[in-house]
């Protein structure tokens, strides 16, 4: 597939030493947006980054949940806030990778309204059911998935987010299964319905499943990605299945307002690369069942643009709509 030029409002980085401007932010405490609820894999992800970085900073990063439309509102909310550096988004691809292939019609422009300061880990889905479902691995779901067409449901945090392509994309790759969605209002809910019979399978984030997994509520079947997860060592892989072309993760990145001073993203970019090699952060996202990523904003944003790319061409073939 041919990618195009990204069109992010990025800064000029490079290796310019910070202005007297850049080293004096922060001078108060810093807001950061998470646009989905509270004990999802996102949120998980920024409340251990958000101690971390406000130490760094010398000041205080307040996390703030602002959930609803697939991570749009709280998307929304830092896209139009103003560009002073004190207003900071941490998302995943859902609101800027997927969301815009979906949504033509987003209150945002994902790749002009944000400027990307940096990708700071990946975390693979998981599928998973109930641990009241017939014993089986996945090649076992699908047999059954497919002798039943039309039976049995999976859940998501809402149309065109992650879990829900996540899964879209396993129906297609596992031989075009017929299984209807159920969209929620986030994660938390849909493993609730998972656990009490009412869902059969969920495609999440291993950040986000895994406490429900250990705890023996959910089983999990295979993970995506191109090997086994440090967190889940005895849960084989798609590939190794024989189920092809679901070897994939989820970003996870910080962004600001477009027109945010390019010291204030650069220096917000370094701070992040130093902790994602730190190796007590390093350590605990692996725990967290995520990988850290270092990089620059550049290369973050044709991260964004390349998924975009591809998940649009999912988005298509699977026929979705925005609500």
């Amino acid at each position: 597939m041919q990618r195009r030029t990204a069109l992010f409002a990025l800064p000029a980085l490079a290796t310019l030493p910070l202005s007297a401007a850049a080293q004096a932010w922060p001078a108060k405490p810093l807001r950061l947006v998470i646009p989905f609820p509270a004990g999802g894999a996102t949120d998980i992800v920024g409340r251990l980054l958000a101690q971390k970085l406000g130490a760094a900073l010398g000041q205080q990063v307040v996390i703030d949940n602002k959930p609803g439309a697939g991570g749009t509102i709280g998307a929304d909310l830092v896209a139009k806030a103003p560009a002073d550096g004190y207003t900071l988004l941490l998302t995943t691809s859902s609101t800027h990778s997927i969301g815009p292939a979906l949504n033509p019609k987003m209150p945002y422009d994902a790749f002009k309204d944000f400027a990307p300061i940096a990708h700071v880990a990946n975390a693979p889905s998981v599928l998973v059911v109930g641990a009241g479902f017939p014993k089986g691995n996945a090649l076992d779901l699908i047999k059954t998935l497919k002798a039943n067409p039309g039976k049995y449901n999976f859940g998501s945090s809402g149309i065109g987010t992650y879990p829900h392509l996540s899964a879209e994309m396993f129906k297609w790759r596992a031989g075009g299964l017929f299984v209807v969605h159920i969209p929620y209002r986030g994660t938390g809910l849909v493993v609730t319905d998972l656990i009490a019979g009412q869902i059969t399978f969920l495609m999440d984030s291993i950040v986000s499943a895994q406490t429900h997994i250990k705890d023996g509520r959910v089983r999990a079947l295979a993970v995506t990605g191109a090997q086994r997860s440090g967190s889940l060592p005895d849960v084989p892989t798609f590939t190794e299945l024989g189920v092809p072309g679901l070897a994939f993760s989820n970003w996870f990145g910080f962004f600001a307002p477009a027109g945010t001073p390019a010291d204030v993203v650069q220096r917000a970019n370094r701070e992040l690369n130093t902790l994602m090699r730190a190796p007590d952060v390093a350590d605990r996202l692996r725990q967290l069942g995520a990988d850290p990523v270092t990089g620059t904003p550049e290369a973050f944003a044709k991260v964004i643009r390349d998924e975009h790319d591809s998940w649009k061409a999912v988005i298509q073939r699977a026929g979705i709509k925005a609500e």
